[in-house]
């Protein structure tokens, strides 16, 4: 499925889970002039957030894109609950990570490092607090860094989660590996093949899978992680592979796939475990991917659908919130940065809330005169334009 690329983030391509040749984007103007450095929204749960990267390497496999490495190598950020908010933040990315995203995306007029200037809310290498935390993988859209969805992280972590974001090594545009390597995106130009999808969300699949053996051995406070309750949130291509890692991997008790065409295969008996999708106006019922109708048939435990109008690809993504910064104005009618964050944390939160804290969240079963922008589907989705 096509791609648009979306400047307006200066991070992201803008549509399904794949990309293609890109074609002018529908969501932004580049009328104004760049505001400087963004500043992500400040985490809403009581916790102060830490953060600390993992690199971890799977020598039991062959990295799927690049065929002169023996084994396939990951970088994995923790966000986490911390015992105080003093200290250092975190870079947003490293500055060699911005100039190759800006320059990739075609973004003028700002300067190359502008992106690893974001300020953000997580302390560096914090000491970690909390026991018996709920932990949830994030996987990011073809293309994206994980850090793109730190917004989501670092408000998750405030609230009582454990985050492991994963970066796919070769499948963005730059991926600091460890002693300082930077990975650049081999897969881009494979991405016409037949059957990539279902090649990368099962590769997303396998990496999951090692991340859950690997925390154990390789964080010292793994120990406060609860390992029984596991939740995997994606965007785009991520929230495809949520539901590929939990049709592989049990441990994976529910899963939220933010705008993300799937490509895994659910068994035809179907599928109990809690799912969540959560996505733009191309997603109601008759719209233009038909995956979602395809697997809500068999999706047979709790299950969910809700679309956001005004949302766009990206909407659930730190993208909107850097369009000042890039000197763009987004086009009427499309959600605001702050409010397309403040919906994708409530939603995603509250359905973590239930499903790894038994806490009932009615959010979930009815429409909210909070949240407008939000439709139940199937039933109360607009028919497509």
């Amino acid at each position: 499925m096509r791609h648009l690329l979306a400047v307006a983030a200066g991070l992201v391509v803008l549509a399904s889970s794949a990309c293609s040749a890109p074609t002018p984007p529908r969501s932004a103007v580049p009328s104004t002039m760049p505001s400087g450095p963004a500043t992500l929204p400040a985490p809403t749960g009581a916790r102060p957030v830490g953060t600390t990267v993992l690199y971890l390497k799977d020598t039991s496999r062959p990295d799927p894109w690049n065929l002169d490495a023996g084994a396939r190598e990951l970088k994995v950020t923790l966000w986490y609950p911390a015992a105080r908010s003093d200290g250092p933040k975190a870079p947003y990315m490293t500055a060699q990570e911005s100039r190759l995203a800006i320059r990739r995306y075609g973004v003028m007029g700002v300067p190359d490092d502008i992106l690893s200037r974001t300020r953000t809310n997580a302390v560096e290498d914090a000491e970690a607090a909390g026991r018996r935390l709920p932990l949830v993988v994030l996987s990011p859209g073809f293309t994206n860094p994980v850090s793109t969805l730190t917004s989501l992280a670092e408000d998750l972590a405030s609230r009582g989660y454990v985050v492991a974001g994963v970066d796919h090594t070769y499948e963005s545009y730059a991926t600091t590996l460890a002693g300082g390597r930077v990975a650049e995106c081999l897969a881009c130009d494979s991405d016409t093949d037949p059957g990539f999808g279902s090649g990368v969300v099962a590769g997303r699949a396998a990496d999951v899978s090692f991340v859950l053996d690997q925390l154990p051995a390789k964080w010292d406070d793994s120990h406060r992680i609860d390992r029984s309750k596991i939740a995997m949130v994606g965007q785009s291509m991520g929230g495809a592979s949520a539901m590929a890692a939990m049709v592989r991997d049990p441990r994976v008790r529910a899963g939220v796939d933010m705008d993300g065409t799937t490509y895994a295969r659910i068994p035809k008996k179907g599928f109990s475990r809690p799912f969540l999708f959560l996505g733009t106006p191309q997603h109601v019922p008759g719209g233009r991917d038909p995956s979602w109708e395809r697997d809500w048939k068999l999706l047979t435990g709790w299950k969910r659908w809700l679309v956001l109008t005004g949302a766009e690809h990206q909407s659930f993504t730190d993208g909107p919130l850097m369009a000042a910064t890039l000197g763009v104005r987004p086009a009427s009618g499309v959600l605001p940065g702050p409010r397309a964050a403040e919906l994708t944390r409530t939603y995603v939160a509250a359905f973590l809330d239930q499903h790894l804290k038994s806490r009932r969240q009615p959010l979930l079963d009815e429409p909210s005169p909070r949240h407008p922008e939000v439709k139940l589907c199937p039933a109360a989705c607009p028919a497509p334009r």
